[in-house]
């Protein structure tokens, strides 16, 4: 940590300042948290006991729903809690904590997000090699290759940001730590890491966006040689990821791909990425994929039957 910091704990301004739309917030997001979790850990449940979901694309699925709950608990109770509160603070080392768990885990969700098209991609225009391709190890490696690159994407802008001096004032314009509110309050130009966040946070979404965008394309130009049924049921797989990739990536490019600097909209489009697309992803992915749904409806009935007897 820099020497010449005097600042210690941080005050955040929180959503809004009402505390009876604080309470009404309170209301609002505290079901949304627990319909993330109760989602996508009944996705990873499902995957893990049912043998018709053992496909590459559901064991990224399953990695994927982790990352969702880790990527919206970082922030998400916290800031449930504070509007409960009339000063919210955090400690300087929570709020480096935060900012890095919240970067890894949304990198590792982007790159994962890119592993599930390129999987597609090999299902629909190499399906011949798809099995060969898409080997367990394989599997696994790509994850593993997923969690690396978050955390070596947290690390440099950590590195970046604890370089910096904070001697006050403390008061951040968010309702959680991240790097450009927290740039606001440091006590030296800025411009160099907001340059690095830059480079590091909106390349990767849009080198990223940019591979998921080609590979659908690809996808899209292949399927024109399929029957109307391969075509129905392979745009039916596709069209749930294609949302949820871009719910996830439109405020990521909005948020990143620009100098550091904090405009009253961020935390808006912020609660969008934090609270709400995590709980529509495993709604977005059951609702359209039948093999998911009928394998919940397998697991429920199991439930049931025990409890009878």
């Amino acid at each position: 940590m820099a020497s010449t910091n005097n600042v210690t704990e941080l005050i955040i301004t929180g959503l809004f300042q009402d505390p009876e739309v604080q309470r009404v917030c309170f209301v609002m997001f505290l079901p949304m948290y627990l319909a993330t979790l109760v989602g996508n850990g009944l996705i990873m449940l499902t995957v893990s006991v049912s043998k018709s979901l053992h496909s590459p694309m559901y064991f990224f699925l399953s990695y994927l729903s982790l990352v969702e709950i880790s990527y919206s608990s970082t922030v998400v109770p916290k800031f449930i809690t504070d509007l409960l509160t009339k000063i919210k603070t955090i400690s300087l080392e929570s709020c480096l904590a935060q900012i890095f768990f919240f970067h890894l885990f949304g990198v590792t969700e982007i790159l994962l997000l890119t592993v599930m098209a390129y999987d597609r991609y090999v299902a629909i225009c190499k399906p011949l090699h798809y099995t060969t391709i898409m080997s367990r190890p394989v599997c696994h490696l790509l994850v593993a290759g997923s969690w690396l690159g978050g955390i070596i994407h947290s690390m440099v802008q950590i590195l970046v940001t604890v370089q910096l001096p904070f001697c006050g004032p403390n008061v951040i314009d968010h309702y959680f730590c991240d790097l450009h509110p927290l740039f606001k309050v440091a006590c030296t130009d800025t411009f160099v890491e907001g340059v690095i966040v830059l480079a590091n946070s909106g390349l990767i979404s849009v080198i990223s966006f940019l591979i998921l965008v080609s590979s659908y394309i690809v996808i899209l130009v292949t399927l024109r040689n399929h029957s109307a049924e391969g075509r129905r049921k392979a745009l039916s797989t596709c069209a749930s990821h294609i949302t949820v990739v871009i719910l996830f990536f439109g405020p990521a490019i909005f948020l990143y791909m620009r100098p550091s600097s904090t405009f009253t909209e961020d935390k808006l489009v912020a609660v969008f990425y934090t609270v709400i697309t995590p709980m529509l992803n495993p709604i977005i992915y059951t609702l359209r994929n039948a093999e998911v749904k009928n394998a919940m409806r397998r697991l429920w009935g199991k439930k049931v039957n025990s409890r009878v007897e």
